[in-house]
């Protein structure tokens, strides 16, 4: 139908245009359906390429220069104090989204998906109304819910555009470099932007309010992080409730309460790093049949599909880990099962990354869910201080580990921490999903000297036949 009548049809309507969006936009495209992408921003890409993921990751390349470049004069190269241009690095910022951002386009243009901004709204199980568009309905025959999910504001909070209060958007914003920050939260939002902040200057405070940070990962994995945020970081305050926060002229009074009873602070800015919430409350998701949770995440069964037989719904939405390649996947599996493929979303190691330095990756069954969950398990750890990559990049701290099955030896977690943990744990993910032995990993011919050798002798721990590390030989029986 021609831009600007009143009501269009679609085959398919996906709402939301990050990775979830778009690449069952795109699939979708691929396998022959008419497609019609709605989203509030002009081009493809979600928080992910504009507020999120990539953003963080330019500032964190910068971050660790400067880390670098500081531990570097130890070791005989000596620079200059850096000097930090906010205004340079929102520009480059700029231009790395802006390139994305056209690929993206592009890549709908040669699909022929039609991009249409504007905020939709459902108006039944085969309508939506369209806000702030040229177009004011579309009737579908099918539709996929990708509008992914908001930052959780602390009670009594709102983050305002220029506030002292940010979350995660507004730090990516780098207005300034706070003389101090408070930073809420110890997930892997709060410890990435936390680590930008610091490499920057900022003198960084952290508050967590469970026992430690980065709570649903392994103790082993996340010691060595641990320890290198405590000598970054100005405190690090675990097991403390922010009680009040009042923004004042140029300030944010904080008051705490913790192991050492209750204290009141005063910081220049506050990143609230608590968690995320599904973007569902406006979608009128009340006019159709589509269900969700106590929390607004919508239901959804193995091949994305909702209570509503034309609705699919993919990413944040759905809830679980909200990451953007667990997302993308949903979004293509969702496609392709509309497209009346036998598809399944059924991954059986879903990533994860924590982006600081040193980097936390992990994936498959960790060991503190084996052990909350019975299941046996043998785990070998490789400590990187045994490894001559990692010692010549002055990074030896870091860790190896490996969950694998007792008996049989199948891989069925990976955990590692250190630098290039990111491309690491590719490894383990392809280990855990092709069901391979430890025997299978320990006989690949990992090139020397190099990083990825951790993971073959993280598996010849198995056995007991580590060069490089003295282990214990399992059992005969075994």
């Amino acid at each position: 139908m021609v831009m600007g009548e009143l009501t269009q049809d679609t085959e398919l309507l996906v709402i939301g245009a990050g990775p979830g969006g778009y690449a069952a936009a795109f699939r979708a495209a691929d396998l022959g359906l008419e497609v019609t992408l709605v989203d509030t921003a002009p081009r493809p890409g979600g928080v992910c390429l504009y507020r999120g993921c990539i953003p963080s990751k330019t500032f964190l390349h910068f971050a660790e220069l400067v880390l670098d470049a500081a531990a570097a004069s130890s070791r005989g190269v000596t620079f200059g104090a850096p000097r930090i241009d906010p205004g340079g690095l929102r520009r480059w910022k700029a231009e790395v989204i802006e390139k994305m951002a056209s690929g993206l386009a592009a890549l709908a243009r040669r699909r022929n998906v039609q991009l249409i901004r504007g905020r939709a709204e459902f108006e039944s199980s085969e309508t939506v109304i369209l806000h702030e568009a040229e177009i004011r309905r579309i009737r579908f025959r099918h539709a996929v819910i990708a509008a992914g999910s908001k930052p959780i504001a602390l009670p009594g909070t709102e983050f305002r555009p220029g506030g002292r209060i940010m979350s995660s958007t507004g730090a990516l914003a780098l207005e300034e470099i706070p003389e101090t920050l408070l930073v809420i939260g110890g997930g892997y939002v709060g410890l990435e932007l936390g680590m930008v902040y610091a490499a920057f200057g900022s003198r960084v405070t952290l508050v967590e309010q469970g026992g430690r940070i980065l709570g649903g990962v392994d103790r082993d994995l996340v010691a060595p992080l641990r320890e290198r945020l405590g000598g970054l970081f100005a405190a690090i305050h675990e097991e403390t409730r922010v009680i009040a926060l009042r923004e004042e002229e140029g300030a944010v009074l904080v008051e705490l309460a913790g192991r050492g009873g209750t204290v009141s602070e005063r910081f220049s800015r506050v990143l609230v790093a608590v968690g995320r919430r599904p973007a569902t409350d406006t979608l009128g998701l009340e006019r159709t049949r589509v269900e969700r949770d106590a929390r607004g995440f919508i239901r959804v069964d193995d091949r994305l599909r909702t209570a509503d037989p034309r609705i699919s719904a993919v990413g944040d939405a759905v809830g679980g880990l909200m990451l953007a390649h667990k997302a993308s996947a949903e979004g293509k599996t969702a496609a392709e099962a509309i497209a009346g493929k036998a598809a399944r979303f059924d991954a059986r190691a879903v990533p994860a990354v924590v982006y600081t330095d040193p980097q936390v990756a992990w994936c498959g069954l960790t060991e503190e869910q084996a052990e909350r969950e019975g299941i046996p398990v043998r785990v070998t750890r490789f400590p990187w201080k045994f490894s001559g990559r990692a010692v010549t990049l002055g990074a030896p701290e870091g860790l190896t580990k490996l969950i694998a099955d007792p008996g049989t030896g199948r891989i069925l977690g990976m955990g590692v921490c250190g630098r290039h943990a990111e491309g690491l744990i590719a490894e383990g993910v392809l280990a855990v999903e092709m069901g391979a032995l430890a025997e299978d990993l320990a006989a690949i011919l990992h090139p020397h000297p190099t990083l990825s050798e951790t993971e073959g002798e993280a598996a010849e721990l198995f056995f007991g036949n580590a060069i490089h590390l003295v282990g214990k030989a399992p059992p005969a029986s075994r």
